[in-house]
């Protein structure tokens, strides 16, 4: 037994096959692959991870166990559904190892929703969820507008939806439409929807392209998964932020999907999207003409209706040779008035004048007696200088007489003679001239001086007695509500002598006159132009 075991080697007699790691890793992917195949598997996911390689891994598991499962990059677009947690699918794919990590999965190119209950379970979660941020609020709802100019319509380009829209708006109201290609099934669908709806939002006003006024989301029927794309989170969140009203017109009427609870509006087919966009043209026609003719009939009758008002107040209207008898007879009577009026005027003012003038007189008179003071004063003065010179020699011509006499021995005759001299000498007079001239001055100051305090005096009693007259006069009595009878130039103070005038002028406050008939005759035209008698005056 000793002879048949080597040192260095395996005991002699084993058969065990020796494998390296990566044989074994080999065989035990061929085995896999081999065996298994393409298959299908169902479960619910699990653990979701997207490599920054735009790889995802995930899991599907049962109650016991864990099944690893990869979809590259390239087969994401193949997939019908996007893989969520807590989803029950049905993937389809190949089973393989990977021998790094001692690891095997199935590589997922096909995924499905397992029934549809747990789709619409999904759904369901889903709508509620968005629901609950408000996104499906009636009140973020936009009115459509009633005749858009250019319509947005986001659709496969092939199929009988884009031409059921586009032959349904020919007929019923001609409008510019702009077509936005996008994919309506699979997993392309939901980012392609939402991209063109942004898009179209993001067109400017007055751009070369122009911005549409309504966009129109739009796809035929379709089974649930068919119709999945458009109950993507992306797309209910696009149509909710759309600035441009948006119709949702999604498979047949029976099918709902959540891009319908946030459009603005929902139309059960897309051929109903198209009606519910524009009018028909022909109806507008016809109410415009209906609605002109009713204007026109309303237009008529409001015509005849006031030619008719017209032609009766026309009758109720006086001749016109009537309507101007009464100016004429007034202006008639203000031309006869108009004379003694201008006379009455000019003696109004010619008594203010007087009175001014008699308030400047007393001055002027001032004036004027002290020039006659001056005159006087300055004869005076050469009067007694006359006066003096011929005292002196009436004196010179005594003395020599009595000299001549012999009277030199009569010494009291001399002294008188010499008194009679000094007091004629030329400085006495020229002293009694000075005093005479001050006592004149004093004299004139105080005479002024009366004069302007009487001046005064006069002026303020003047002025009370007038404004006196003023409160006293008959234009305050006018200014209270009452009023002059006048019949040309005379007060009339009674009913009588108004009746016997026929015709009188009232005069009211501020000097305005009213023309007025009474019972009498039509007095005759004044023969005097004097001013109307004044109420008298106070002076």
């Amino acid at each position: 037994m000793d002879d048949l075991i080597d040192d260095d080697g395996p005991a002699r007699g084993r058969n065990e096959a020796e494998f390296t790691v990566s044989e074994i890793s080999g065989a035990v992917k061929r085995t896999l692959e081999g065996t298994f195949g393409r298959i299908r598997v169902r479960g619910e996911i699990g653990r979701i991870f997207r490599a920054r390689s735009g790889h995802l891994y995930y899991d599907i598991k049962d109650d016991r166990n864990v099944l690893a499962c990869t979809t590259w990059k390239g087969q994401l677009t193949q997939l019908s559904v996007t893989p969520e947690e807590g989803m029950e699918v049905v993937v389809t794919g190949k089973l393989s190892g990977f021998g790094a990590q001692s690891k095997y999965n199935l590589n997922v190119d096909k995924m499905e929703v397992a029934g549809a209950g747990a789709l619409m379970a999904m759904l369901e979660k889903r709508r509620a969820q968005l629901a609950a941020e408000g996104l499906f609020e009636p009140s973020r709802k936009q009115p459509l507008p009633f005749l858009p100019d250019v319509i947005g319509v986001i659709t496969s380009p092939q199929g009988a939806v884009i031409r059921d829209i586009l032959h349904r708006l020919a007929d019923r109201f001609p409008r510019n439409v702009l077509i936005w290609p996008v994919a309506v099934q699979g997993r392309a669908s939901a980012p392609e929807v939402a991209n063109a709806i942004r898009g179209f939002n993001a067109l400017p006003q007055g751009g070369p392209i122009p911005r549409p006024d309504l966009l129109i989301v739009a796809r035929g029927g379709g089974s649930i998964e068919d119709l999945w794309g458009f109950n993507e989170e992306i797309v209910v969140r696009a149509a909710a932020d759309s600035r441009i009203p948006l119709i949702s017109a999604v498979g047949h009427e029976t099918d709902t999907t959540l891009i319908d609870h946030a459009a603005d509006h929902r139309a059960p087919t897309p051929t109903a999207a198209a009606e519910r966009a524009v009018p028909v043209r022909a109806d507008l026609l016809a109410a415009v003409e209906d609605l002109g003719r009713r204007q026109l009939r309303a237009a008529e009758a409001q015509v005849r209706a006031r030619r008719q008002r017209l032609a009766d107040l026309s009758r109720g209207l006086p001749r016109p040779a009537a309507l101007m008898d009464r100016p004429r007879a007034r202006t008639d009577a203000l031309a006869t008035r108009l004379p003694a009026a201008l006379e009455a005027r000019i003696g109004q003012a010619r008594l203010r004048l007087s009175r001014v003038e008699a308030r400047l007189t007393l001055g002027d008179r001032m004036g004027a007696e002290r020039a006659r003071l001056a005159a006087l004063s300055a004869r005076l003065d050469m009067a007694l200088r006359d006066k003096a010179a011929r005292a002196r020699t009436r004196a010179a011509t005594l003395t020599a007489a009595l000299d001549r006499q012999g009277i030199r021995g009569f010494p009291q005759a001399r002294r008188d003679l010499d008194r009679l001299a000094r007091r004629l000498t030329p400085e006495p007079l020229a002293r009694r001239a000075t005093r005479d001239g001050t006592r004149l001055t004093t004299a004139l100051q105080r005479l002024s001086s009366v004069a302007q305090t009487r001046q005064a005096t006069q002026v303020a009693r003047l002025a009370a007695l007038d404004r006196m007259r003023e409160s006293l006069g008959y234009e305050r009595t006018l200014e209270r509500g009452f009023a002059v009878v006048w019949a040309a130039d005379t007060v009339v103070s009674d009913a009588a002598g108004a009746r016997a005038a026929g015709q009188v002028t009232l005069q009211f406050a501020g000097d305005d006159r009213v023309d007025a008939v009474t019972g009498g005759a039509r007095p005759a035209k004044p023969k005097s132009k004097t001013p109307p008698k004044d109420q008298g005056s106070l002076f």
